[in-house]
């Protein structure tokens, strides 16, 4: 990486607009703002701290792929009772915003994640970087167009 992509923080490309749940929302209310909000991660939060994290692709393997559908069975609908807490990742890899972009590309390889929360020391949340977010740093540092 360029010198400037090694020395380019976190805290400068990171999205502050987050979405959070609490521990006990059930799944029926994380896939209504998952259509609602049209994002790919919602985080979990207890008492203002971040404590897990749960992905579209996660919700895609907890809820029935019957509900709403002609098929759908009383113990399809039931699979939208779960609570967050129960298919929730917990202890997300997460990142202070001084955090350098190669350093957190690097943290998202190593650990096969796709965004890392962005904490406070305290682990109150700030914002989320994607990986999308880390390429288009990357190629705004090169001067390169990136794709919206």
């Amino acid at each position: 990486m360029e010198p400037e992509t090694r020395t380019q923080v976190i805290g400068r490309i990171m999205t502050t607009r987050v979405v959070t749940i609490e521990m006990d929302d059930s799944l029926e209310v994380v896939r209504d703002l998952f259509k609602k909000v049209r994002i790919h991660h919602l985080l979990v939060v207890d008492n203002q701290k971040l404590v897990g994290i749960i992905s579209d692709r996660d919700m895609l393997k907890a809820v029935s792929p019957f509900v709403g559908t002609m098929s759908e069975t009383t113990r399809d609908r039931a699979t939208l009772n779960k609570r967050a807490h129960q298919i929730m990742s917990h202890h997300p890899v997460t990142v202070r915003s001084s955090c350098s972009l190669q350093e957190a590309a690097q943290l998202m390889l190593a650990r096969g994640v796709s965004c890392l929360p962005v904490t406070t020391m305290n682990g109150e949340v700030l914002g989320i970087v994607t990986w999308k977010d880390v390429l288009r740093a990357i190629l705004d540092s090169h001067g390169l167009p990136g794709v919206s």
